[in-house]
């Protein structure tokens, strides 16, 4: 199947599902990793076009170590606001991968670069479908794609209440590979300890997915809500294919 986990910033698909993706491209689906934003605010050092170039280059070298496809949105950092003319472009984006499955950013994260994301591709799954949401160049999709969200940073929404997902992958095999993959992010390791307070990304994100994996009986876990709202599909498309990894 052809399987797209579209976030907010280069490292935010790592972080949150990189073990997932991990694992869905080693059983042969088609991965395409998608950015709103190049990541033009994160750094203290370069200049947004100099860190935009070095994330965009980062993401792809991510990507690449799942033979997954990465793409960049063109948003700006805190400038991600859902209205027609993102929608359009997001919606495009859908098209142009023929997505049947995407995976994207909690409805309540933190940030509202996260928040913007979530409810721009929800809305553009349904979107996508539509023949007279015109989008020229694309032909619309057959149908509304499955939608999942990723767990919120730290597993807990904007007001620190812990996000329940509706099942968890164990990711145990691929947790090498996920740290391997946000490694690549390495122009944030000095952003992430300024801004975030993270002595070390790799060690917090490891931590982060021990803690989702714990509350499910697991060692290592991330978590996926599955969007079912009338009309989205209802049926367990990505827990089928993940059904020798679930909790």
């Amino acid at each position: 199947m052809r399987i797209a986990c579209i976030h907010a910033h280069p490292d935010d698909a790592e972080i949150l599902a990189g073990g997932t993706l991990a694992l869905l491209s080693l059983l042969g689906h088609k991965i395409s990793i998608v950015t709103m934003t190049a990541g033009d605010c994160g750094s203290a050092t370069h200049s947004a076009d100099e860190i935009s170039a070095i994330r965009r280059a980062e993401a792809a070298a991510s990507a690449k170590l799942i033979r997954a496809e990465y793409y960049c949105a063109g948003f700006r950092d805190l400038a991600i606001f859902s209205n027609d003319a993102t929608r359009h472009t997001v919606t495009g984006l859908l098209r142009d991968l023929r997505c049947e499955i995407v995976l994207t950013a909690s409805p309540r994260d933190y940030l509202c670069d996260h928040e913007a994301t979530s409810e721009l591709v929800r809305d553009a799954c349904f979107a996508a479908s539509v023949p007279n949401y015109r989008t020229p160049g694309y032909e619309p999709l057959r149908a509304i794609p499955w939608l999942y969200f990723v767990d919120p940073i730290e597993g807990t929404d904007s007001d620190g209440d812990i996000v329940v997902p509706d099942f968890t992958v164990n990711v145990a095999s691929t947790l090498e590979t996920k740290r391997a993959m946000l490694a690549q992010h390495e122009s944030q390791r000095a952003w992430l300890k300024q801004q975030h307070g993270m002595d070390d990304y790799l060690e917090q994100m490891e931590e982060w997915t021990r803690a989702r994996g714990t509350r499910a009986g697991l060692t290592f876990g991330e978590g996926f809500r599955h969007y079912t709202v009338h009309p989205y599909p209802s049926e367990p498309a990505l827990q089928r294919l993940l059904s020798d990894f679930l909790a």
